[in-house]
C-alpha cells in the first residue's frame, strides 16, 4: 500500500485541552478562534464544576479542507491561541494527535496487566510507542523478551533504593518518556520521585483497600465474604495509593466462587481498567481537578 503524499494525506487532529475561571464567553471565544483559524472541530466535550468554580474543556479539531496544505500547525495554533488563553488565564496544553505517546512500563511478578498492555499496543488496539519495561524482578522477562522489548532489570534493595530511582528517572529522560505505567509494580516511590513524574505516572490497585491489606487480599476477602471487588487507576502521588483516580471498575463475586477464581476475576478488573487509564491520558481526555479528575470519554 502507497503512502499517501502531503498534498493528499488527511489533517492532523490537534486536541486542546484547558482550565480557567468559569465564567461567561469561554466557549464562544474557543470556538470563534478555530473558525478564525481555518479549523473544523470534531469534538468538544465540556464541563463547569459547581464546587470548584473551575471550567474544563477538551477540543479535538483539524484544519478545514478547504485550506491550503500546512496551513493550520501545532505551531501556527499554539502562537495564535496564547492570547486567548491569557484573557480567560488558562492552563492549557495543545498536542498533535498524530504523535504516538511514548511509555515506560513497570512491573514487579505478576504479569496480567503487563501483558494485557503488551498485547493491545502488539496488535495495535493501544496507540503508542512502548520503549521498555522496568522490574525490580526477572520473573516477567521471559515474557517481555517475547515482544521484542528491552527489559530493565533494576532490583530495589534497602540500601540501593535511591540508586535504583536514579536509574530509572536516567532511563526516562533518555527515552524521552511521556507516561510511565505502574502495571502491578509493588514498590513505593519516593517523594522526589513522585514530584519528578507528577501527572505523567498511573498506578492501578485493587479496591478492596484500606480493608485488606498485605498479602493475598482477595483472599482476605473472599474468606469475608465479600461481593463486591474492583480495581483503581489513578496518578502516582506521595499519598500512597490516593491520588487522583483516573478509572474505577468492579466485578460482584458469590459464596461459589473459589478463591482462585476470585483473583482471577480481580485481575480481569485490573487489567481492563489500567488499559482504559492509559488509554485516556495519551488521548489527552484528562484534567486534573485539585485531588480529583475530569475524564472526557
Amino acid at each position: 500500500m502507497s503512502t499517501p503524499s502531503p498534498d493528499t494525506a488527511p489533517p492532523a487532529e490537534l486536541v486542546l485541552r484547558f482550565a480557567c475561571a468559569d465564567r461567561a464567553g469561554i466557549v464562544h471565544a474557543v470556538t470563534g478562534f478555530l473558525l478564525a483559524q481555518g479549523c473544523t472541530v470534531t469534538q468538544s466535550q465540556q464541563y463547569g464544576d459547581p464546587d470548584s468554580g473551575r471550567f474544563f474543556m477538551r477540543v479535538q479539531f483539524r484544519a478545514d479542507p478547504r485550506q491550503p496544505s500546512g496551513t493550520v500547525t501545532q505551531e501556527s495554533v499554539t502562537r495564535q491561541f496564547t492570547s486567548v488563553a491569557e484573557q480567560f488565564g488558562m492552563t492549557w496544553h495543545l498536542s498533535d494527535q498524530s504523535r504516538r505517546q511514548r511509555i515506560l512500563l513497570m512491573a514487579g511478578t505478576e504479569g496480567h496487566c503487563l501483558n494485557d498492555l503488551l498485547f493491545r499496543w502488539d496488535s495495535g488496539a493501544l496507540p503508542v510507542d512502548i520503549l521498555g519495561v522496568v522490574s525490580n524482578h526477572t520473573a516477567l522477562a521471559r515474557m517481555v523478551d517475547s515482544y521484542r522489548l528491552p527489559f530493565h532489570h533494576l532490583p530495589v534493595m534497602p540500601a540501593g533504593k535511591r540508586e535504583a530511582e536514579r536509574q530509572l528517572l536516567a532511563l526516562v529522560e533518555q527515552h524521552r518518556i511521556d507516561l510511565v505505567v505502574l502495571a502491578r509494580y509493588m514498590q513505593i516511590l519516593s517523594p522526589g520521585l513522585c514530584a519528578a513524574l507528577s501527572g505523567r505516572a498511573i498506578n492501578i490497585h485493587h479496591s478492596i483497600l484500606p480493608s485488606f491489606k498485605g498479602a493475598k487480599p482477595y483472599h482476605q476477602a473472599h474468606r469475608r465474604g465479600v461481593k463486591i471487588i474492583g480495581a483503581t487507576a489513578h496518578y502516582v502521588t506521595t499519598d500512597l495509593d490516593e491520588g487522583p483516580i483516573i478509572e474505577q471498575d468492579i466485578a460482584r463475586i458469590d459464596h461459589a466462587l473459589t478463591p482462585a477464581q476470585v483473583v482471577a476475576l480481580g485481575r480481569d478488573v485490573e487489567a481492563h481498567v489500567l488499559a482504559r487509564a492509559v488509554r485516556w491520558h495519551t488521548e489527552e481526555r484528562v484534567l486534573l481537578n485539585g485531588t480529583t479528575t475530569v475524564v472526557f470519554r
